[in-house]
This record gives C-alpha cells, sequence and structure tokens, in this order.
C-alpha cells in the first residue's frame, strides 16, 4: 500500500515525530510505501510531492517544524481542488490513502473528502488541546513549557521595575495553556475565553497583588473577551477557512488596567514562539504513538477515523464524533486556578 502523508494548518511541535512514527511502523510492520505530501492540502491539490522513506524521517522526532511543510489551504478551492479532482492527483501518483495531519480545519476537510469518497485518516495536531475527542494532543505540553518559562523570566523584570506584566498565549477557543502555564507560574489571573472578567475585576485582582508588595504577573488567552465584547479581538483578518486570525488582546487590555491602577503595565504576546522549536519528551512520544497508531488505521480501512489518546491508551473515534465540539476548560478547573488569583 502508498500512503501519502500531510500535514495542514499551523505547525507545531511534534508534527515530524508523527511523521517518522507512521513511516517506520509502516515500512517495518506492514511493508508499506510513503510519500510526503508538500505544504499541506495545497499539494495534495498541486500535486506536489516527495519521497518518504527510512533514511529520510530519521532522527526526526527532535525536530522542531515539518519536513513536509504546511499551509491553511482549502482543498475544495482552486481549478484542481475539491474531491473528484483530489482523487485523480491521487491515482495517477499510486496512492491509495492518506494519513492527514491537523487541527480542527484540517480534520473538517479531511471528513468531508471522506464522505465523497477519498480514503484518509486523521492525527490530530492542536497546541490549543481542543478536540474534545482525545485527551491531550501534541503540541500542548511543548507550549505550556514554552510559556511557562516566559512567565518565569517575565516575573523578575517585573519584580525589578514594580510593573504589572501581562503574558498573552495562544488560545482561539479555549484557555488550556493559559490554565496550565498560569498555574506552573504562579499568575496572579487567568484569563481565558470560557470566562469573560470585567476590567474592574481584573484591576480589583492587581491591586490585590500591588498591596501585597508584589508585581503582578497575569496570563491571557488571545481569544479571551472582558465582558461586553461580542467577539475576541482580530485585527489581522481572515485564514483560509474564514476564522478571523486572533492576537493583541494584551495590548488593549494593559493601558486600562495602567489607566486605573497607576500601575505601569506592560504586555508581551508570545505568538508563534509557543509553537517553535523542539518538541518536549512527552510530546515526541505522543507524537510517535499516534503516527503509528495512524498507519494501524489506514490498513484496518477505518476511512475518516481519527486517531487519539484516552488515559494511556490509543484510540480510534470518527472525525465526526472529534470535530463536532471544543474540548473547553470546565467550571471547576477554573474555580480551583481562581482560588489563586490576586
Amino acid at each position: 500500500m502508498k500512503i501519502g502523508i500531510l500535514t495542514s494548518g499551523g505547525d507545531c511541535p511534534g508534527l515530524n515525530a508523527v511523521i517518522r512514527g507512521s513511516v517506520l511502523k509502516g515500512i517495518r510492520v506492514l511493508d508499506a510505501e510513503f510519500v510526503g505530501i508538500r505544504n499541506g492540502w495545497k499539494g495534495l491539490v498541486e500535486g506536489d510531492f516527495m519521497t518518504l522513506d527510512r533514511h529520510s524521517v530519521r532522527g526526526l522526532s527532535r525536530q522542531g517544524g515539518t519536513i513536509l511543510g504546511s499551509s491553511r489551504t482549502n482543498p475544495f478551492e482552486g481549478d484542481n481542488g475539491g474531491p473528484i479532482n483530489i482523487q485523480k492527483t491521487m491515482d495517477a501518483e499510486g496512492i491509495d490513502a492518506i494519513i492527514a495531519i491537523g487541527g480542527e480545519g484540517t480534520l473538517t476537510a479531511a471528513r468531508r473528502l471522506t464522505d465523497a469518497g477519498l480514503q484518509i485518516v486523521g492525527v490530530p495536531k492542536t497546541i490549543d488541546n481542543d478536540l474534545e475527542a482525545t485527551d491531550y494532543s501534541f503540541g500542548f505540553n511543548t507550549a505550556v513549557e514554552i510559556a511557562t518559562e516566559a512567565i518565569d523570566r517575565l516575573r523578575t523584570t517585573a519584580e525589578s521595575h514594580g510593573r504589572c506584566m501581562i503574558v498573552e498565549v495562544m488560545g482561539r477557543h479555549v484557555g488550556w495553556i493559559a490554565l496550565h502555564a498560569g498555574m506552573a507560574g504562579g499568575a496572579h489571573a487567568i484569563l481565558i475565553p470560557e470566562q469573560p472578567q470585567t476590567i474592574e475585576q481584573i484591576c480589583e485582582w492587581v491591586m490585590h497583588v500591588r498591596d501585597r508588595g508584589r508585581a503582578p504577573v497575569l496570563v491571557v488567552s488571545e481569544g479571551f473577551k472582558l465582558a461586553g465584547m461580542d467577539e475576541a479581538l482580530s485585527t489581522k483578518g481572515l485564514d483560509a477557512f474564514n476564522r478571523p486570525r486572533l492576537g493583541g488582546i494584551s495590548e488593549m487590555i494593559a493601558p486600562m488596567i495602567e489607566e486605573r491602577t497607576g500601575i505601569e503595565t506592560r504586555a508581551t504576546v508570545l505568538g508563534h514562539t509557543q509553537r517553535g522549536g523542539a518538541p518536549s519528551a512527552y510530546d515526541r512520544v505522543l507524537a510517535t504513538r499516534l503516527g503509528m497508531a495512524a498507519v494501524d488505521a489506514v490498513y484496518a480501512e477505518q476511512w475518516g477515523s481519527m486517531v487519539s489518546l484516552r488515559g494511556t491508551d490509543m484510540e480510534i473515534v470518527s472525525i465526526a464524533d472529534a470535530t463536532i465540539g471544543l474540548k473547553t476548560v470546565p467550571q471547576a478547573r477554573y474555580d480551583e486556578a481562581a482560588v489563586l488569583f490576586g
């Protein structure tokens, strides 16, 4: 069997480990052949391929990014897009099935293509950890580690100058990165999309910290909304899936805090630093296991499925079930963290 592998959407630590796990298991155990699809769905639409063998994946588990490249291309658009044209491209290359590694947008596209008859298995990729059908997704642990280190570093400069520091992390719809990094880094408030807060409440937390002789450090998800805001802050237009590009909420809140409290306030947007660099040991292991499980799902002809982590076990779920809703931060988890605020 000849299997195509693509990585689509935002890059993330652990993508290369998934590729390596799939290729090594497929070649060593199942006598499979692999082809890499460059730049996500774009490469599949345009027929841009590369050979994947044991030599090309050597040492990949510790390498960040993706050797295949990625994009946010919509596979249903363009002259060569759509299931009929894509199937013709696969047939011409002799590709029997595809392993699509990506997040919500990628998996939704994979489900639609599978419904149209293509043979696809998905691997969940999102540092936001927002897919309901898997306990953890690779890249999340690394992103939390990076954000926690940033909080630790910013705390020292905050204390030196008596400033309030706001650290903005990724999290479009859910606040898992902010919650975990904020708790690990000892943040004085954690602001997440699931829990809108008033600027008055935020300033109250900040002033409590100041009154105790400390420099306030806050963590905010990019998708956080102040009470009364209808949409998350977006000033960068839309992506290929018509989703707003978020970022900058910390820079909006910082002057509001400074004006109301008199405390000099600075914002730091971590942005794509959370996606870059080498994956953590946990993410390397998880990504490798997911890649190996994806090959098993291909050989079991479980089209339209996605591999997932439940507890410590690999399971197969339908992509439709995986993308039907988001895994949000429960109220109990936020209440647990809020005990530490202020």
